[in-house]
């Protein structure tokens, strides 16, 4: 009854655009007209229109690291805005990844790339695949942490790579945490402590940069020739070095209670713990010297398909909501300082009291010569 009701209020003729005062009808020809409008409704079958089919979205691919990551309302909300489908493609760790966009800078494999750091900020732009953009975002990032005075690449978040160390493992035992990077290669912590390929690997360059800094060149290759002697484990990632080796990141499947991760680990510990835990097992260890600061940047790619719309994300991904969703997804430090940390990020993640902070020019000057002495001594 209230479809067929529906159906005369659509005859109406003012919804025809025709305006007729019911109070110049006769109730003779008003009672017609509605008999009429009764035997064409009863003849028509009463069916709702074709609902309209929406525009299909653009694709905008993201390529990225493999430990990208974002709540999917934030991510839904720009795609509402824009039109847009954002597919997200992993690539590896940093530097593989970097590598495969470089290979494919003639036929790129996204519109954008998110992930390069500051250890291998002068590859890419030495490879010259990012397109200028200074977005009107950038107005509020820090300007310690725009190492790129062309805006090819654009800091997104930072975070210390440094020691981290499962505490339990550590006191159920009696052996106290190192203190210094010479602690490392005694023969107490031997078989302990597993690291990332430099070659390979963005947190495993950084801590390699962090030894030279710490031994300078005249005395890293050393030290790191008695970690190998110590038995040091090197992972071509850090997925793979704290999720398979790493006790507590492996749920203690790993044999490693030290591991090279990040000063934002512990409150990782807590969000994906299984037992419950409200206090981590992983905590920061910060020998003088030993932790390096990280920064992330984005950029849009040459060639990219979809350019506009992979400014208006790197616009998004700058802002504050998005800003705001990276402590707890990717367990870094957001770049824009007005986005809201949450408690347990503030509670549990720590800033190191002496980051090494990097000249990048530096880097690119010297980083394939001291990979190479490093894969050297590792290799014999």
């Amino acid at each position: 009854m209230f479809a067929q009701w529906q159906a005369l209020y659509s005859f109406h003729p003012r919804r025809r655009g025709v305006a007729i005062s019911l109070r110049r009808v006769s109730p003779g020809l008003l009672l017609g007209v509605l008999l009429i409008a009764a035997l064409l409704v009863g003849c028509q079958p009463l069916t709702s229109p074709a609902p309209s089919t929406p525009a299909t979205p653009i694709p905008l691919v993201l390529a990225s690291h493999d430990s990208f990551n974002i709540s999917e309302e934030v991510l839904a909300r720009f795609e509402r805005e824009h039109g847009v489908s954002v597919q997200v493609l992993t690539l590896g760790d940093t530097g593989e990844a970097l590598n495969k966009v470089i290979l494919s800078k003639d036929a790129p494999l996204a519109d954008l790339f998110f992930g390069v750091d500051n250890t291998f900020l002068s590859r890419a732009l030495a490879a010259d695949i990012f397109e200028p953009y200074e977005s009107p975002l950038l107005a509020q990032i820090p300007d310690d942490l725009e190492l790129d005075p062309q805006h090819r690449l654009l800091p997104v978040d930072y975070g210390f790579v440094n020691l981290n160390a499962d505490s339990e493992w550590f006191a159920s035992r009696g052996i106290p945490l190192p203190e210094r990077l010479e602690d490392l290669a005694d023969p107490m912590y031997r078989g302990l402590l597993v690291v990332q390929n430099p070659a390979t690997s963005s947190p495993g360059l950084a801590f390699l940069l962090t030894t030279i800094d710490y031994f300078g060149e005249d005395g890293y290759l050393d030290f790191w020739r008695s970690l190998k002697e110590n038995d040091v484990l090197v992972t071509d990632g850090w997925s793979e070095a704290y999720f398979s080796h790493f006790t507590v990141g492996s749920g203690g499947a790993g044999d490693r209670p030290l591991v090279v991760s990040y000063s934002t680990s512990p409150p990782a510990d807590v969000v994906y713990a299984t037992d419950g835990r409200t206090e981590p097992a992983t905590v920061n260890v910060f020998p003088p010297g030993s932790a390096f600061r990280q920064v992330e940047f984005v950029g849009v790619l040459k060639g990219a398909a979809q350019p506009e719309l992979a400014r208006k994300f790197i616009d998004f991904m700058l802002d504050v909501e998005f800003q705001s969703d990276i402590p707890l997804q990717m367990f870094v430090y957001p770049a824009n300082p007005n986005a809201t940390l949450p408690e347990l990020f503030v509670k549990f993640a720590q800033v190191p009291p002496d980051p090494v902070i990097f000249d990048p020019a530096a880097i690119e000057a010297n980083r394939e010569r001291w990979v190479q002495a490093w894969v050297d001594l590792m290799t014999q």
